[in-house]
């Protein structure tokens, strides 16, 4: 028999570390689902076994050391096979793109240090969906080849289920998607598993998968599936039916070299209510990427410029953290609310990791900086019990900007203060606002504009008493009645609704909506469970807040915010509408008490274009989507554009956030989906009054509108949204001699499409780590800089391409592109 349409049985235990229990409960299964495949090996000589999850590993290491060695050697005697290469099995559509490259970091370097092997496999069999960027992170990270279930054949059509899957910078991976369970534990009878994949294999003409073992809880294979196994090979033969592994299947599909289709598209959709369930969690999942980064760059910063030591077995904890967390049925909403109390403590951990490692490497810089004066002899608080300041000195701020471009944004200083210069003496624009305390007359803060280099830093000088003229504000903000008002947006608020009556772009001349906006939509969700499976849209409106309370709270000139407050049953929500003077953008400080039940709340706003568009931030990308209403997943930022009905030039409508990641756009009109209320791991069970629905309470976030004329890619959306998510970082200081100056540059890139996200110490401690990537679609080429290493070289970015480089400690040794796992 031609082994051409074999079928390869793969040895399988799915274990979900969280999901109707807690990972207390799936450590212990792990380490009895291990010693049953240990158990498996010593009685089947011919038993293959197949696991993922370095976290799975690192437990057991960690609890049964003598089975952690019994599996090494399994490893090396091949016959555990090691696949995945990432920490877990993510969600693969809600983490940022950096979180998954530290997916492949972690994951395939523990197994090379541990095992002496890395995955070649990508294995993600019970993810919801999949991003359409990762076959170029898959080959980054070592791995050629994917393995997926979900969306199965009645949620997405493929031409077939074995594939080349194409990214849109054109790296491709050999994909296989199973076509039906892996496990044998729910669904059909393993041998009529088996005679369906006889006919699929037979009728594409080549090999096919077959998961087999008790999954969910784990378990694995088990005798019952061997002696199966057994029967099946003496019946078909043993090369008919091949006790397997991914990598040998897919070796051999390479040496057969069948004629595969390609698909260049993303693979969705399975769980459409996913992206909006458990809010605290998506909500800490951004902060925590952001922080993390921020305090590698500063550490890295503080150990180049001043010795300051590298934080980085502290820093690998909490991304170890995050990267559990992002486990689909945590990251994807739907596990028991216990499991998120435990949730919030390992997000809680992440983020005091990495605000500590901040806090450190931020003060050790600003307290090397030069900002002794001549007045000054010695340190007393003689002036002020809450500040150093000397006469009319001035008390130095200093403002840390982790981004790699240059930003202009307002600063909130916890002090009044009576003026503001930059390091060189130069007023600056400020406006007293109020402060968050109420303690006497105390009650008030000063926001200044500060212009921050790269990546870098800058001082700022606060006086508390002395009178200089600040910079005068050219086109400042008005805010009156129902209006906000700047050189760039009028924003008119309607009475009793609160909604947008009138957006309008004073660039064009042009309204940004067709009808009301930011409408908040009550819609039923009844028919949901927690998975929202089976469903493809929520669009069943019930009603709106209304009765809305508009009040002007703060008036410029830098800054003017109305506030809009609507209530809908027992729920409020609270809208703070913010104009910065200087900004094209109108963002939105929101409060909302929710206490609804099986409901969801969407904003809508209806893009005044024709030929609608819509594009969204996908992990290190982008993709175009279908405005047909379905709902989906996005990250900081999605986009509506199309043709002016007054003038048929292009323009849109961006709609940014700093915590949510699911929308939906029909038509021109966009909905950014905020939050919804099924019940607690409800897959359709029986509703008593006994259930708990998720979402009840307060939960704050923001988002942002930002109207463009031309494409969304001319027009600095994807620049907006991380200023958006990751605004400076300060630290009160106080006079001393340093050897740093008062404004530092620590990055330059020439070409504006490209952005760095990272920063970091290389993992082998010799050297540091810059990762880049093309951010509008198209090839770009571009100096870089990095002046505190005086390194600087050229690069060449091809469209949506991820580049790393490592920069050795040793300078006379070139810059060097490398993986995403640091190999060279």
């Amino acid at each position: 028999m031609s082994t051409s349409s074999s079928i390869h049985l793969i040895g399988n235990a799915h274990l979900d570390p969280v999901w109707l229990w807690q990972w207390q409960e799936g450590y212990a299964e792990i380490k009895a689902t291990f010693r049953s495949a240990l158990d498996r090996l010593q009685e089947f000589p011919d038993f293959v076994f197949t696991r993922s999850c370095a976290a799975y590993y690192a437990w057991v290491e960690e609890n049964a050391p003598d089975m952690f060695e019994e599996i090494q050697l399994r490893v090396a005697e091949g016959r555990w096979i090691i696949v995945g290469g990432w920490w877990i099995q993510p969600d693969c559509n809600l983490p940022s793109g950096e979180s998954f490259a530290r997916h492949g970091l972690y994951g395939q370097r523990y197994f090379q240090e541990k095992f002496g092997v890395m995955a070649k496999v990508g294995y993600n069999v019970d993810s919801f969906g999949h991003n359409a960027m990762l076959p170029q992170i898959l080959k980054k990270s070592g791995m050629d080849y994917y393995v997926f279930m979900r969306p199965e054949k009645h949620e997405k059509e493929l031409d077939r289920n074995l594939f080349w899957w194409e990214s849109e910078d054109g790296s491709r991976v050999l994909t296989f998607r199973l076509s039906d369970s892996y496990s044998t534990s729910w669904g059909k009878p393993f041998e009529q598993k088996v005679q369906n994949h006889e006919e699929m294999a037979d009728a594409n003409g080549h090999s096919h998968m077959t998961f087999y073992g008790v999954g969910n809880h784990g378990g694995g294979p088990t005798i019952g599936n061997l002696e199966a196994i057994k029967g099946l090979q003496e019946k078909l033969g043993k090369e008919r039916i091949v006790i397997s592994s991914p990598n040998r299947y897919f070796a051999e599909i390479e040496a057969a070299q069948p004629e595969l289709p390609v698909l260049k598209d993303e693979l969705q959709m399975h769980a459409v209510g996913c992206y909006s369930t458990h809010s605290e969690s998506k909500e800490n999942n951004r902060r925590a990427e952001h922080r993390l980064l921020n305090a590698e760059k500063f550490a890295s910063a503080a150990n180049v410029l001043l010795g300051h030591k590298y934080p980085g077995e502290q820093l690998k904890l909490g991304w170890e953290n995050v990267l559990f967390n992002q486990f689909h049925d945590i990251m994807g909403g739907c596990s028991i609310r216990e499991a998120f109390r435990d949730a919030r403590e390992s997000y809680g951990e992440a983020l005091h990791i990495a605000a500590k490692a901040l806090n450190s490497a931020m003060q050790r810089i600003s307290w090397s900086i030069d900002t002794m004066k001549p007045e000054i002899r010695t340190l007393s608080k003689d002036k002020n019990w809450l500040s150093w300041e000397q006469g009319d000195c001035g008390t130095p701020l200093v403002v840390f900007n982790p981004l790699s471009w240059e930003v202009e944004v307002p600063v909130h200083a916890n002090r009044k203060m009576t003026a503001v210069s930059d390091e060189q003496g130069y007023p600056v624009a400020m406006q007293t606002v109020r402060a968050s305390r109420t303690n006497g007359q105390d009650n008030w803060d000063t926001l200044f504009m500060a212009r921050v280099p790269a990546m870098g830093y800058r001082v700022y000088w606060c006086y508390l008493t002395k009178e200089q003229e600040a910079q005068a504000v050219e086109s400042p903000v008005s805010a009156e009645g129902n209006v906000l008002e700047n050189a760039f947006l009028r924003v008119e608020f309607a009475a009793n609704s609160g909604a947008i009556k009138s957006l309008l772009d004073k660039r064009t001349n042009t309204e940004v909506f067709s009808g009301p906006g930011a409408v908040p939509l009550v819609i039923d969700e009844h028919h949901s469970d927690t998975w929202g499976h089976g469903l493809h849209s929520y669009r069943e409106l019930i009603g709106c807040f209304t009765d809305a309370e508009v009040k002007v709270l703060e008036r410029g000139p830098l800054r003017g915010i109305i506030r809009v407050t609507s209530r809908y049953n027992g729920s409020t929500l609270r809208q703070d509408f913010t104009l910065l003077h200087n900004a094209a953008e109108l963002q939105v400080k929101v409060q909302l008490d929710w206490r609804e039940k099986h409901k969801m709340l969407k904003l809508s706003f209806p893009v005044h274009v024709e030929q609608p568009e819509s594009v969204s931030e996908i992990p290190y990308g982008y993709i175009h989507r279908e405005p047909n209403g379905q709902e989906m997943p996005g990250q900081q930022w999605f986009d509506v554009f199309g043709k002016s009905r007054e003038t048929g030039e292009v323009r849109g409508l961006a709609i940014l956030n700093n915590g949510k990641y699911a929308y939906d756009v029909l038509g021109s009109e966009a909905r950014m989906t905020v939050v919804r209320s099924p019940i607690f791991a409800d897959h359709y069970g029986e509703r008593d009054d006994q259930v708990e629905f998720m979402e009840q309470g307060i939960q704050e976030f923001g988002y942002a509108l930002k109207p463009h004329k031309g494409f969304w890619h001319q027009s600095d959306v994807v620049r907006k949204a991380y200023e958006f998510n990751v605004p400076p970082v300060c630290v009160w200081e106080t006079y001393h001699e340093g050897s740093l100056p008062q404004r530092m540059e620590g990055l330059r890139i020439s070409a504006r499409q490209v952005a760095a996200t990272v920063f970091k110490q290389a993992e082998d401690g010799d050297g540091w780590i810059l990762r880049c990537y093309e951010t509008s679609g198209a090839a770009a080429e571009s100096d870089i800089e990095v002046p505190m290493l005086n390194r600087s070289w050229r690069a060449v970015f091809g469209k949506c391409e991820i580049k790393s480089f490592f920069i050795p400690a040793d300078a006379s040794l070139p810059v060097q592109e490398v993986n995403l796992i640091e190999y060279r």
